[in-house]
């Protein structure tokens, strides 16, 4: 038989007069009828311990109730990083590269730099010079909107098999945008497109992402907040490379998040594709 554990975020607790509890991954408790199990036993098998024999009718049925409650499951290790998807290529604002290589490297990943060394975040690339560096996936980080245009080539580079991912930053907010790796993912057009649809301001957001635009004191990015951008990228990398599902929110390619910089609230919002649009009909005599 092999040996089965709790899930990572669930945790069972003795509740004084009560028996035992299950917390599960979400926040919320759940009582345990335990009925006739030994219930040391039971916090030993939870626990992936060898209990040694298991001939405990009433202790595999509680055990059983776990398992389809989706509470347990077998004992793995985090998935490695591919070999075929090791080399990320980070471009932008060095206030945000520089966490996130950090965090790339740690998870198995080959990150690097921009070889531009006196390039501005904000200069434009070729989709020919992203593909020189023959990278797996491609981020692009600013600290400021992303001016028309700008990420227009590199938007292109799912049509080459390379994953394409960015943020930006406008004000006290931040957009992390959905990872794209193939057709029908969403890439920085279809977001711009759907932000403007979604605001009666949407002249007044153009302009802002176009400039000019007047500027009081500027907000600077903190260690925590480019840290918290960087984790999240990074993430969204990991589970492209090693093919890992999230089992809660939105679903990664579908995803647009803002992140608040004051208090690092991040919230989550559904983006989709923006269609094609259809060519006018030819005029007829």
């Amino acid at each position: 038989m092999s040996r089965n554990r709790l899930v990572p975020g669930a945790e069972v607790v003795a509740v004084p007069g009560r028996g035992l509890a299950v917390r599960t991954p979400e926040g919320e408790f759940l009582t345990v009828r335990t009925g006739g199990a030994d219930q040391q036993s039971l916090l030993s098998r939870l626990a992936g311990e060898d209990t040694g024999p298991r001939a405990d009718e009433e202790l595999d049925r509680v055990v059983r109730g776990f398992e389809q409650a989706g509470y347990l499951a077998e004992e793995t290790r985090p998935a490695p990083w591919p070999a075929d998807r090791r080399r990320v290529l980070l471009l932008g604002d060095r206030t945000l590269t520089g966490p996130l290589a950090a965090h790339l490297a740690d998870l198995g990943a080959d990150p690097r730099t921009d070889p531009r060394p006196s390039a501005s975040p904000t200069s434009p690339v070729s989709v020919d010079d992203l593909l020189a560096a023959d990278p797996a996936a491609v981020v692009w980080c600013l600290g400021t909107p992303a001016p028309d245009g700008l990420w227009d080539a590199a938007d292109r580079l799912p049509e080459h098999g390379v994953a394409w991912l960015r943020c930006h930053r406008e004000g006290w907010q931040a957009y992390v945008e959905p990872l794209a790796a193939g057709p029908g993912d969403v890439t920085s057009g279809h977001v711009r497109a759907r932000r403007l649809a979604a605001t009666p301001a949407h002249r007044e957001l153009a302009a802002y992402w176009s400039g000019p635009r007047t500027l009081g004191t500027p907000v600077r990015l903190t260690v925590a907040a480019a840290s918290l951008l960087a984790a999240l990228l990074a993430d969204d990398l990991w589970r492209w490379a090693t093919g890992v599902r999230e089992t809660t929110g939105l679903p990664a390619r579908r995803r647009l998040r803002r992140v608040d910089l004051r208090t690092l609230t991040v919230t989550e919002h559904p983006v989709l594709p923006v269609p094609d649009v259809a060519p006018m009909p030819e005029a007829r005599a």
